[in-house]
């Protein structure tokens, strides 16, 4: 049994914006204020935040805000409303095939909201900077 349209929207909203779903999600506590991005080398679905993690020298994993200024929310899908820039790589090499979202900030083995594999692998060597352009990194519930 699949998810409602309206249902899968508010579900990112909630994930991605921090909206309420009354009734069913009120935010009681404190909740997160930023989601964390982080490059796989490998498939880290069944893992957690350090799990195939890129390595070079300077990564770490991306803050974006949780609400509206770090993502858009429409039509089942969340997208980055704005650059996600990774620091540049100052050493070291690898190879991204995965990208991942969770609730941790680097070097700590959070949980995985989400991952997904990039188009095309990403080699990074020293002056490389990940990037991925506004709208590019895609979350849909449909």
């Amino acid at each position: 049994m699949g998810k409602s349209t309206s249902f899968d929207n508010s579900l990112l909203l909630l994930i991605f914006n921090g909206n309420n779903i009354a009734n069913l999600a009120d935010n009681a506590a404190s909740p997160i204020t930023s989601l964390f991005l982080s490059l796989h080398t490998a498939d880290p679905s069944s893992g957690n935040q350090n799990t195939s993690e890129i390595v070079y020298t300077s990564y770490n994993r991306v803050a974006v805000s949780r609400n509206s200024a770090g993502w858009t929310v429409t039509g089942a899908n969340a997208v980055n409303a704005n650059n996600i820039a990774f620091p540049q790589c100052t050493g070291g090499n690898n190879t991204a095939a995965f990208f991942a979202i969770g609730k941790n900030n680097t070097g700590t083995a959070g949980q995985l909201y989400y991952v997904g594999a990039l188009n095309s692998n990403l080699i990074v060597t020293n002056g490389i900077t990940p990037t991925f352009a506004p709208g590019t990194a895609i979350v849909s519930e449909a």
